[in-house]
C-alpha cells in the first residue's frame, strides 16, 4: 500500500528578539558610596565648572568643533576653527563655503576629507530641515552627518541640556583606573558612571575625567603626585615608584 504524502509542516514563527535589558544599577557598599562621593567632591574643588576646551559660540560651531575632534586634539582642532568659525559660522555660510572650500581650513585635522563631507551634508540638513538651527535633542542630533552617540553626548552636556558622560579614551583609562567602570565599551562604561556618579555631578562629570586623564593621570605615566584623588585610586600601588 503506498504512503499517504506527507503533509508539509507550518513554517516556525520566528521568535521575537529579546530587547537589551538596561544595565542593572552597581549596589555600592556605603564605603564605596563615601569613596566616590569624595573623588567627586575633590575634583569639584578643583574646578566647579569645568568646561570643554573646544572653542565655541553657538551650538553650530560646538557640534562643528566636536565632530572634528574625533580622533584629533582639542588644540589641532581649535587651531583650524579659530580661521574657520571666522568665515563660515553658521550653516548657511558652511554650506555657501562648500566641502572644497572647507577642506583647506582643516587640511591639519585627521580624516578631514570624511570631515568635511559630513560637515556639509550636517550644514545641509540644518538648513533645509531645521531653519539654520541645530535641534537639541539626541535622536535628531545623532541623525545628522557625522555625528553619533559621543558627539551628540559632549554636545547635550556642555550646553547643560541632558547630563551624559560620553566616554573617550581619557574618560575610559580614568575611569577604569580609580575603580569607577569595569566595562569593556565606552557604551558599557557610560552606562556604568551614569549609574554611579551623583546625579548632580553628572552634567560636569565628563569634563572632570577629561580633563584628569589629559593632564594628571595620563596614559603611560600618571602623575600620581599631583593627582588629588591618589589617596582613593586602587592603581596608585602600580605606578607610585617606577
Amino acid at each position: 500500500m503506498a504512503k499517504p504524502p506527507k503533509t508539509a509542516k507550518p513554517p516556525r514563527k520566528p521568535r521575537p528578539k529579546a530587547r537589551g535589558k538596561p544595565p542593572a544599577k552597581k549596589r555600592l557598599s556605603p564605603a564605596e558610596q563615601a569613596r566616590i562621593a569624595e573623588i567627586f567632591r575633590r575634583f569639584e574643588a578643583e574646578g566647579s565648572d569645568p568646561r570643554t576646551e573646544l572653542d565655541y559660540e553657538s551650538p553650530f560651531t560646538l557640534v562643528t568643533a566636536v565632530a572634528l575632534s574625533a580622533q584629533a586634539t582639542d588644540v589641532s582642532v581649535n587651531k583650524a576653527t579659530t580661521r574657520l568659525f571666522q568665515v563660515a559660522d553658521t550653516p548657511q555660510k558652511m554650506l555657501a563655503l562648500g566641502e572644497a572650500g572647507l577642506k583647506p581650513f582643516i587640511a591639519s585635522i585627521g580624516l578631514y576629507n570624511s570631515k568635511a563631507k559630513n560637515v556639509i551634508a550636517m550644514s545641509r540638513i540644518l538648513v533645509e530641515q531645521y531653519g539654520g538651527e541645530v535641534p537639541l535633542n539626541r535622536e535628531a542630533l545623532q541623525a545628522l552627518p557625522g555625528v553619533g552617540r559621543k558627539t551628540a553626548s559632549v554636545v547635550l552636556n556642555e550646553l547643560r541640556i541632558e547630563p551624559a558622560i560620553a566616554v573617550d579614551t581619557h574618560v575610559f583609562r580614568v575611569s577604569h583606573r580609580l575603580g569607577l567602570a569595569t566595562g569593556k565599551t565606552p557604551d558599557q562604561v557610560e552606562a556604568q558612571l551614569m549609574a554611579i556618579v551623583p546625579a548632580p555631578l553628572q552634567t560636569r562629570a565628563h569634563h572632570w575625567l577629561i580633563l584628569h586623564g589629559r593632564y594628571v593621570c595620563v596614559a603611560r605615566r600618571p602623575k600620581c603626585e599631583d593627582c588629588v584623588v591618589a589617596d582613593l585610586c586602587p592603581s596608585r600601588k602600580l605606578f607610585v615608584g617606577q
